[in-house]
Parts: C-alpha cells; structure tokens; sequence
C-alpha cells in the first residue's frame, strides 16, 4: 500500500511561484508513473504533470512551459514547480502515483493552491 503526502499549496499572487511536494510512503517498488491533477470548483480533475520511472514527461497544454516536474527517486518525492501563476491554476492540485500493476492508482490528500491578488 502506497501513501502519498503533499505539501507546498497556499496563496499566491499572479505571476508568482509555488513548489508543490510530494512523498511516497511504502510499497514504493511497486510504483511507475508519478504526477500531479488538479480539481477546480465545480470542474472535473484533470491532469497537470506527470512522469513515469523512466522519465518521461506530459504536460497539460495550459502549463507548458510554465510547470515542471521532476522526481528524486532516491528520496521517494515529486515535485512540481509552478512559474507564472493565473488565476486559473487556482485548484485543489492531488498528488498521483501508478503502480507498474493494473491494481489502480494511488491518490494524495489534497493540497490547495490559490491564485489571487
């Protein structure tokens, strides 16, 4: 069973920064892809980033360019840089972990980050 736990979220201002954390806790072996989905009021949660073990990348095209994640294997942790912030990032941004097996995924808490002067 993996765990996930996020930090980072909070209000900012737009065009400002936020690095969003997140760490996996147990099973961590088992795991492939890790990312990052947000979930805007009364929207449905999309993807923002991800990567898998072997590094690759996809973006939403609203955060090309202005993301970016990245992964410490070592450490067990995933991140995701925000430049540039809108008003529009403004979500309840969920931390995701696939696992290699077709068991389902694994999902973080929640944090929140809003964007607003």
């Amino acid at each position: 069973q993996v765990h996930l736990v996020e930090s980072g979220g909070g209000l900012v201002q737009p065009g400002g920064s936020l690095r969003l954390s997140c760490e996996a806790r147990g099973g961590i072996f088992s795991i492939d892809a890790m990312g990052w989905y947000r979930q805007a009021p009364g929207k449905q949660r999309e993807l923002v980033a991800r990567m898998t073990s072997g590094g690759i990348t996809n973006y939403a095209d609203s955060v090309q360019g202005r993301f970016t994640i990245s992964r410490d294997n070592a450490k067990n942790m995933v991140y995701l840089q925000m430049n540039r912030l809108k008003p529009e990032d403004t979500a309840v941004y969920y931390c995701n972990a696939s696992p290699y097996s077709p068991t389902g995924d694994y999902w973080g808490q929640g944090t929140q980050v809003t964007v607003s002067a």
